[in-house]
């Protein structure tokens, strides 16, 4: 049996004021060459918002993997303490783990993986963990971007249903509901609140939204695989 890992990350940028001042004037570069006032403070909540998304910025504060061969979940959030928790029917598993942790568990068990599935993760979840990894000496214990239009290791939906690029580009809630597929944006949160809920101290609610982002993606590989796999 092929072994599929599905998975989703959410991430969180670090607070301003921990890079340098030569790392600062570059991210905001751009900000400082606006003459209009509107604007400028609209280009520089823009730069502050992007910094989630870069590995250099920001670190994984959430890593969700399903499991095909024994149909679990694994969501790994970031807690300092170590803590484990479950679903009633014991198929959802969730556990508390510093950041380097999270990393270490996550490539256990993509190394056992035949093969991986993302949305949009050749472009954003991959190489933000591969980068993280690095930064804290962590090993990967495989490269899902060697080749670029590779879908036999590494199926990327986003790439898949737009053709590698040839068509327009939607995020994975309207994916999801042109395809009839449950959104987890239907829930009430969404990857623009992640950070203002990590902030909170709410970091539960971004795993289990985490979690249901990667079931959406299963359900959209399902219909991709039945019916545009040919």
């Amino acid at each position: 049996m092929t072994r599929k890992i599905v998975l989703d990350i959410e991430t969180s940028s670090y607070d301003l004021n921990t890079f340098s001042e030569s790392q600062q004037e570059y991210l905001f570069r751009y900000v400082d060459k606006e003459k209009d006032e509107t604007l400028k403070q609209q280009k520089y909540d823009d730069a502050l918002r992007m910094l989630s998304i870069y590995p250099y910025t920001a670190k994984a504060i959430v890593i969700s993997l399903f499991d095909s061969v024994n149909e679990k979940y694994y969501t790994y959030y970031e807690n300092n303490n170590l803590e484990e928790w479950s679903n009633e029917e014991g198929t959802h598993l969730y556990k508390g783990l510093t950041e380097p942790e999270m990393l270490e568990s996550f490539w256990r068990i993509i190394d056992k993986a035949d093969q991986i599935i993302t949305f949009n993760g050749k472009v954003f979840d991959i190489p933000f963990l591969m980068l993280r990894s690095a930064m804290l000496r962590v090993k990967p214990s495989k490269n899902f971007l060697k080749y670029k239009y590779e879908n036999k290791s590494h199926i990327d939906l986003l790439e898949q249903l737009t053709f590698c690029g040839l068509t327009k580009k939607f995020n994975l809630d309207f994916y999801c509901q042109a395809f009839g597929v449950p959104s987890p944006k239907q829930k009430g949160i969404n990857g623009m609140e992640v950070k203002n809920y990590y902030e909170a101290g709410k970091i539960k609610e971004v795993a289990m939204y985490c979690r249901d982002d990667v079931e959406a993606t299963y359900e959209l590989y399902k219909i991709w695989n039945e019916y545009l796999n040919i």
